[in-house]
C-alpha cells in the first residue's frame, strides 16, 4: 500500500488496513485468488458473507471496501463509488444465475415461484424478464435455495450462485427440469451484458484514504488478470474442495465477464430504466466510478 502521505492519512500514522468484503461463491474466485498469489490479500482486512449481507455492511459503514449487489449499488449510488474495470457479469449465458421450471416460463402466471436467491439483483432480473418478456406475474415467495424442497411447493425457482450451478448441472438433469439462464435471456432480450455485482468504496472513505483505495483497486484488476492466466491452475484447485471437477470450472470462470466498461455501464443503465422506479432508485440514476469525474 502507498506511504501514508500519499494515502491521506495524517503524517506520522499509519492507516489501518481496508476493511474489505468477499462474497462465498464460486464466481468471486478468480478475483480473490491473484490476490493470495500476490500476497497483497495480506493488506486487507477481509470479510466472507452473501452479497446481501457485504452490501449492507458497506452500507451502514462496517466496510470499506466491497462487491456488492447492483441493486444495492443503485440504491445507495449517493454515497458510493464503483471501481472500474472490474464486476461480475456476462455477456451472454452466465450459467450461475437461473430460473428452474417445471412448465414453460410462459405458463407461470399466477404460479408459486420460490425465490432462493441471496441477491436482489437476481431476484429483480427474474421478475422483470417474466412480467416484461414472457407477460406474467407469478406468485412469489423466499426460502433456502434447496431445488428439492422448492419444487415440492413451487412451479419453478430463481437459484444462484453455487447452488443454482448444482441445481441446473446436476440436480435439474436429474429430476426432468427446465433450465434458463437469465443471462443469455436478458441478452436477447436487450443486446447487452449484464452485471450482478460491482467493487465499490464508501466515498467518505475514499476522501479519508483515496491512495489506499485506488491500491486496492490496482489490487483486483492485477488479481483479476493473473487469475484469468492461470485459469486451468484455478479451476483445478477449486476442484480439490468443490462438486464440480476441473474442466466444469474453467469453463464457468471463461463464461463470466469480469469487466465494467461502457458495454456494462450501458446494460447498467439499461437495467435501472426499467426497474428504477419500481426498485427504490431513480431510472437515470448516476453512476460515479473510481478516478472518472
Amino acid at each position: 500500500m502507498r506511504s501514508p502521505s500519499d494515502s491521506g492519512t495524517a503524517a506520522g500514522q499509519r492507516p489501518a488496513r481496508p476493511r474489505v468484503g468477499h462474497i462465498q461463491f464460486l464466481n468471486c474466485l478468480p478475483l480473490y485468488w491473484g490476490l493470495a498469489r500476490t500476497g497483497t490479500l495480506l493488506d486487507f482486512e477481509l470479510t466472507k458473507d452473501t452479497p446481501e449481507k457485504l452490501g449492507e455492511r458497506l452500507v451502514r459503514g462496517e466496510l470499506d471496501i466491497a462487491p456488492i449487489s447492483l441493486v444495492e449499488f443503485l440504491r445507495n449510488a449517493d454515497r458510493l463509488v464503483a471501481f472500474p474495470d472490474i464486476a461480475v457479469g456476462c455477456d451472454g449465458p452466465v450459467m450461475s444465475c437461473v430460473i428452474v421450471s417445471q412448465v414453460g416460463l410462459e405458463n407461470l402466471d399466477g404460479a408459486r415461484v420460490a425465490l432462493g436467491s441471496t441477491s436482489r439483483t437476481s431476484v429483480r432480473l427474474a421478475q422483470l424478464l417474466l412480467s416484461e418478456r414472457y407477460g406474467v406475474r407469478p406468485d412469489y415467495y423466499t426460502c433456502p435455495p434447496d431445488l428439492g424442497v422448492m419444487m415440492q411447493e413451487a412451479d419453478a425457482a430463481v437459484l444462484i450462485g453455487d447452488a443454482a450451478l448444482r441445481a441446473s448441472l446436476h440436480e435439474a438433469p436429474r429430476l426432468g427440469l427446465q433450465v434458463h439462464d437469465l443471462g443469455q435471456m436478458w441478452k436477447e432480450w436487450t443486446g447487452l451484458p449484464f452485471v450482478f455485482a460491482v467493487w465499490a468504496a464508501r466515498k467518505d472513505y475514499l476522501a479519508r484514504e483515496p491512495g489506499v483505495v485506488d491500491e486496492a483497486h490496482r489490487a483486483f484488476l492485477a488479481s483479476r488478470d493473473l487469475s484469468l492466466q492461470e485459469v486451468a491452475k484455478v479451476s483445478e484447485q477449486a476442484a480439490r474442495w468443490e462438486v464440480f471437477d476441473a474442466e466444469l470450472l474453467e469453463r464457468y470462470f471463461r463464461t463470466l465477464d469480469f469487466r465494467f466498461g461502457s458495454d456494462q455501464l450501458a446494460g447498467v443503465r439499461e437495467f435501472a430504466r426499467r426497474t428504477g422506479p419500481t426498485s427504490g432508485f431513480a431510472a437515470d440514476v448516476t453512476v460515479d466510478l473510481l478516478g472518472v469525474g
